[in-house]
Formats: structure tokens, C-alpha cells, sequence
């Protein structure tokens, strides 16, 4: 029988022990359907709410990343004894970057969270391992991408002046769309929204969302 790796419990017999899991869902009917398929399976034992700060793994269930969700992530993030993953139903524009911030590090999608693939994310996480669709990989290799050609480049206007929230906001801006749009297309609050384009223009000593699109574009920001 293989070793278990040094993140696992391992019971007297040497055998693996189940990982402890916690699971967070704001939608009763989501969190009954994980926690129902991980106590199907002797590799995971799911704790109660009482116990959840005691878990290996933490999987948050949600429809979409919210300032609620991304406030919660946060708090996981501070608990030193678990690891978290998040079960999603879409990821806006830019929710991808604000989960990782948030120090999520396996993502999986609730269309494709059967049994099978729910056990394998709760394993990834207790070895330390992250976990994302293929296409949501090569979103982040791109944004880090991005981040390293600004390190090298901390003059060049088109990487240092905007954040990628900054532009993707901007460019719904350039769209037509107005603060409630542009929070629902990528799962920010309104405030949120408001607050982003503020610090944009504020920053780039501009007079209003107008002119920062206009000087986003000039510039090849967006």
C-alpha cells in the first residue's frame, strides 16, 4: 500500500484517514446535495457546523462570488488548519483573480461537481495541491503573465497603470453599461463598482468615467 503523504492523517493501522471537510453554502439545497455525495465516499468525512474550524479542507458552495463570498473566503483564508476550495456556478469577469487574492486554490464547477470529481478536489487540497479547469488555468497564467511583464516594466503605461479589475471594468464603461450592469457581469457589488472607477480616475487625475475610457483607450489599456 502506498505511503500517505505528510498532509494526511493517518490512522494506527497506517491506513489514510478520512479528510475532515466543511462545507459553506448561503442555499440549503446546495450544501445538502455535496455534503450528501461526500458521505458517500470513505475518504471524506464531512463535520458539522460546529466543528467546521477543524477541517482539513473548507468547500465553499455558491452560485456566484459576491462581496458576501469573497468576505468569507477571507475569513477562511485566516484559519491556519484548513485549505479552500470553491464550487461555483459561473465566475465573472475577474472573479477568478479575486478568489485566488482570496486564497482559494482549487476551483471547481457545480456542473461538472459529480462524486468522483468533488472527492479528488477535497484530496488535492489536503496534499497542498490547487485544481483548475483547463480554461480557467490559462486565465491565470495570463493574468500572472501580466503581473511579471509590470515587474519588468514598471514604466510601461499599458501594464502599470491599470489592474486587470480596473480594465475589465472600464471596458464595460466604454460598452454603455451603467454601475448595476457592470456589478452583475462581474459579480462585484454596486459600491464595489463605484469604488473601482473612483480610484481610477482619482489616480489618473481624470474628470470622470467619460475620460478615463478615453484615456484607457488612447493609451491601449483596454
Amino acid at each position: 500500500m502506498p505511503a500517505a503523504t505528510p498532509n494526511e492523517p493517518v490512522s494506527r493501522a497506517g491506513r489514510p484517514e478520512p479528510v475532515t471537510v466543511a462545507v459553506y453554502a448561503a442555499d440549503p439545497v446546495l450544501r445538502v446535495g455535496v455534503v450528501q455525495q461526500l458521505r458517500q465516499r470513505p475518504e471524506a468525512a464531512v463535520l458539522d457546523d460546529a466543528d467546521a474550524d477543524r477541517a482539513h479542507v473548507s468547500l465553499v458552495v455558491v452560485d456566484n462570488v459576491d462581496d458576501d463570498v469573497a468576505a468569507l473566503l477571507q475569513r477562511l483564508r485566516h484559519n491556519t488548519a484548513t485549505r479552500t476550495g470553491l464550487v461555483v456556478g459561473t465566475l465573472g469577469s475577474g472573479a477568478l483573480q479575486r478568489v485566488v487574492e482570496c486564497g482559494v486554490t482549487a476551483v471547481l464547477r457545480r456542473t461538472e461537481a459529480d462524486q468522483d470529481r468533488l472527492v479528488h478536489l477535497v484530496l488535492a487540497l489536503a496534499k497542498g495541491e490547487g485544481v483548475l479547469p483547463g480554461d480557467l488555468l490559462g486565465e491565470l497564467l495570463t493574468h500572472v503573465g501580466s503581473l511579471q511583464r509590470a515587474a519588468l516594466d514598471p514604466r510601461g503605461v499599458s501594464l502599470s497603470t491599470l489592474t486587470t479589475r480596473e480594465a475589465d471594468m472600464l471596458r464595460l464603461v466604454s460598452e454603455g453599461l451603467d454601475t448595476a450592469e457592470i456589478a452583475r457581469k462581474t459579480s462585484y457589488s454596486e459600491r464595489t463598482v463605484k469604488n473601482v472607477l473612483h480610484e481610477v480616475t482619482t489616480r489618473l487625475q481624470l474628470r470622470n468615467r467619460a475620460h478615463a475610457v478615453g484615456y484607457a483607450l488612447r493609451n491601449g489599456l483596454i
